[in-house]
């Protein structure tokens, strides 16, 4: 897999770079970005999580730390932002995905099935899922490491993610209570149709060899039950389209989702409301990207932005999802992205949690 971010580092960088701190914090080194820029009067501060794409690590995540937190501290210093939260800092924070940089175990794990890792849909979901919950972890004990005597305290946490870290970034905002926005960067939301399209282009023997082809992918050696019932749990296409009685066996999802019926709605009323009241999402995909295509990811987006707009049948969860096309874009991230990437970060910042939007907030946008 090609380095995602050759076109971002390719811009001349214009702006210094920020501060960075090392700790071990429960046996991960994490790196912190930003501690020394803080604000002199900043009590309160937020904190941004970098999850870095598959096959690279925490350093690679080095030039979108900087570029948020330089546009927020400037923003503050210029009385851009909101004077009610103009003395919030911010910080960033890195570290290596399981199976990577520091802490790879298996290089074969982070290959996939072209490369001969038969185990592929296996490995890329529980090291995702695992960088998750290496979120959370951190989220509970980081504080106690930068701030050890309690003169400031993380009241904010945001997620943006790269690829094999951009899923990880779906996962944390959908189950990290404490997330309360994320960016995704050339993820999916649907596990399982990404995954089912990948076997059918590397021509499994497990897609190739049923009839219609691909009919008994899921639940075969390349995609195991097991590993299908612990997707359902996580992957938000899998979670919320369970609850929906769709007939069809095909693996992939290339139509148009039903809307729930009623008794439907009832049911996934609570597992939204747990998983994303309140919540603000940036989707950031490439329009040319063929190793995460955004199709894969479209049939799912569509129902849930139908679902929380301000008219949807979800629309008193105050969702906010902006979902952005980059239409030159392969599997990359562009200077374009990370624009909208810190636009993004600094405006969540900027937000009066209390004056927020009572009701849901749908965007679509090619640039």
């Amino acid at each position: 897999m090609a380095d995602p971010f050759k076109p971002f580092d390719a811009v001349p960088r214009t702006i210094p770079p920020v501060s960075q701190k090392t700790y071990p914090v429960a046996g991960i080194l994490t790196t912190v970005f930003g501690l020394d820029e803080l604000p002199a009067k900043a009590s309160e501060v937020a904190c941004l999580w970098l999850l870095h794409p598959r096959l690279a690590n925490q350093e690679r995540m080095t030039g979108i730390a900087t570029a948020a937190i330089t546009d927020w501290n400037n923003r503050i210093r210029t009385g851009h932002a909101d004077t009610s939260q103009s003395t919030k800092g911010l910080i960033a924070v890195a570290f290596d995905q399981r199976n990577h940089g520091t802490r790879l175990v298996d290089p074969m794990g982070n290959e996939a099935w072209r490369q001969g890792n038969p185990r592929h849909a296996q490995d890329m979901f529980s090291i995702f899922q695992g960088t998750a919950r290496d979120v959370s972890l951190l989220i509970d004990y980081l504080p106690s490491f930068v701030f050890p005597r309690s003169e400031r305290k993380i009241t904010k946490n945001l997620v943006l993610g790269v690829s094999l870290g951009g899923h990880a970034a779906w996962s944390c905002v959908l189950h990290e209570p404490r997330v309360t926005a994320g960016v995704i960067i050339i993820g999916c939301p649907d596990y399982v149709n990404l995954m089912a399209d990948r076997a059918r282009l590397s021509k499994l023997p497990e897609w190739t060899s049923s009839d219609p082809p691909g009919s008994q992918f899921l639940g075969s050696e390349a995609f195991p039950a097991s590993l299908l019932d612990t997707v359902q749990k996580y992957d938000p296409a899998s979670l919320f389209l369970s609850y929906l009685d769709m007939k069809s066996a095909e693996p992939l999802r290339n139509h148009t989702l039903p809307e729930p019926t009623e008794k439907e709605k009832l049911a996934l009323q609570p597992v939204l409301t747990h998983c994303l009241v309140g919540k603000r999402i940036l989707n950031l995909s490439g329009g040319v990207d063929k190793l995460v295509p955004y199709h894969r990811g479209q049939a799912f987006l569509s129902w849930l932005k139908q679902a929380i707009s301000p008219n949807g049948w979800f629309s008193d969860g105050a969702v906010t999802l902006e979902d952005v096309i980059d239409e030159g874009a392969a599997h990359e991230v562009t200077p374009k992205m990370v624009d909208e990437a810190v636009r993004f970060i600094s405006d969540t910042l900027a937000t009066n949690d209390e004056g927020s939007k009572k009701t849901g907030f749908v965007r679509e946008s090619k640039i």
